[in-house]
């Protein structure tokens, strides 16, 4: 058994992995209107370099999971980390919207590489208690990441220039890749042959597109012109021709076997619409600033109770995995995310209270998404076998990546329509923030079908 202090460096070091994809994912939406004055560039194309690193990162993390399996999950670490640093480097060198984008597409194909490849090392590496404590940490990363860069984002934006953020990112990339260099590499020991589902993985990545398309550019475009009733049309056609055509393979793109799993379909799912909740923030972030009129930073402040009460309650998940098994924890925990992120809708207050209640919804949110990460991820990892743990990583994490990415899409376009609908901040502010209580009860049906039923047993020792 390795030593207590060296796994706990490995832990660390992932989380630190990690931690780089919300340094340059999330703190950027909070620093959208500094970046905007010094760049000299359209919100429009600031919005659409925002929601790039996700949706990127969605569509090609399970790519990045089956790439891991075969070649090693190590190795890829280390690449996701270096594409991650030249992407940095481009953002802080970028004086025009092509750059930009650019760097936001590598960073987006770095968590790709980096989230299935760390959770599979987990999987691989670890037993049983180690393996849960592993997860709960990476938890931190993986869902506490997205408060603490808000804040550390708006932090640095405020009081000094934007584009250290993307040093710091550098600096903590390898900083992980130092505490990894000695960690076991893992894959797959016999390595399939059979060629890349290429169609199957083609006709995915433009559903996806066109789907993201509709939800971002409705309101501009319309939502009952030409361009978006065809545009949703055609995804309906190319979800169905995905489905079809995947059943007819023998490899697939996405390894449709897994799903015949329940708790490992409740998992995904749930995961999917949990981050969709977690996404909505976004709402609530542009509307304190342009509504309220506060500042990045005074607006990072707001989420400080979520960042601590989810780092805190993601043990106590892990604790309550343990005892009750996981079924109750991510019950609980569905109805509390949702509840505590939908607070916001109370934009008929004045400044102080509505601030008041603003604070004291994400802090009940981030119990909501403390609680659910390790019950969730843990039932996920016990229900893949080894030599698929990579591929089934990078669905739960696309489902994570596209959930969040979605989450914003939909939270803001609710939110936009109405401003353009009403002109009127406050009332498309309340239903913009309505969205994650939608979320919420879609998930708690998915979870009772899928995992009711069994009413899974604790995985203890």
């Amino acid at each position: 058994m390795k030593a207590k202090r060296q796994i706990d460096l490995y832990i660390l070091g992932m989380v630190l992995a990690i931690l780089t994809f919300w340094l340059f994912a999330q703190s950027m939406i909070n620093i959208i209107p500094t970046m905007q004055k010094d760049l000299k560039v359209s919100s429009g194309i600031l919005n659409i370099s925002t929601s790039l690193t996700s949706l990127f990162c969605g569509l090609f993390i399970v790519v990045g999971g089956g790439i891991a399996d075969r070649l090693g999950r190590k190795k890829m670490t280390y690449v996701g980390l270096v594409i991650s640093i030249v992407g940095s480097l481009l953002i802080i060198v970028a004086t025009e919207p092509v750059l930009l984008i650019v760097a936001r597409v590598l960073q987006g194909l770095s968590a790709a590489l980096v989230m299935p490849a760390t959770l599979a090392l987990i999987k691989t590496t670890f037993q049983e208690s180690e393996r849960q404590r592993a997860l709960s940490y990476w938890s931190f990363g993986s869902w506490g990441g997205g408060g603490i860069t808000t804040f550390v984002g708006g932090l640095i934006a405020t009081y000094f220039d934007w584009r250290m953020i993307f040093v710091l990112s550098i600096v903590i990339a390898v900083i992980a890749m130092f505490l990894l260099k000695n960690i076991e590499e893992t894959k797959v020991a016999k390595v399939n042959k059979e060629k890349f589902d290429i169609i199957g993985f083609s006709i995915f990545v433009v559903t996806l597109l066109v789907i993201n398309i509709i939800v971002t550019q409705g309101q501009d475009l319309g939502w009952l012109s030409f361009p978006i009733v065809a545009l949703f049309i055609a995804s309906i056609v190319l979800t169905f021709a995905f489905i079809f055509f995947e059943r007819t393979r023998k490899h697939q793109f996405i390894d449709f076997e897994l799903f015949q799993s329940k708790p490992f379909t409740g998992a995904v799912l749930t995961n999917f619409l949990q981050n969709g909740i977690a996404g909505t923030i976004v709402v609530a972030n542009t509307y304190i600033q342009v509504g309220r009129g506060f500042t990045a930073f005074e607006t990072g402040l707001l989420t400080l109770g979520n960042i601590v009460a989810l780092l805190l309650m993601i043990r106590v998940g892990e604790r309550l995995l343990q005892k009750i098994g996981p079924y109750k924890p991510m019950f609980i925990s569905i109805i509390i995310a949702s509840v505590g992120m939908s607070f916001g809708a109370f934009t008929f207050l004045p400044n102080l209270p509505y601030i008041i209640v603003v604070f004291i919804g994400f802090l009940i949110a981030g119990i909501g998404i403390g609680l659910y990460a390790t019950p969730s991820l843990d039932t996920l990892l016990v229900h893949v076998n080894d030599d698929k743990v990579g591929i089934g990583s990078g669905i739960y994490k696309m489902a994570s990546s596209l959930g969040y990415s979605f989450g914003i899409a939909i939270s803001t376009a609710v939110y936009s329509s109405f401003v353009e609908l009403f002109h009127n901040e406050h009332l498309a502010g309340a239903l913009g923030m309505l969205t994650p209580l939608a979320f919420g009860i879609i998930s708690i049906a998915i979870l009772i079908a899928t995992m009711y039923e069994k009413s899974l047993k604790p995985n203890c020792i």
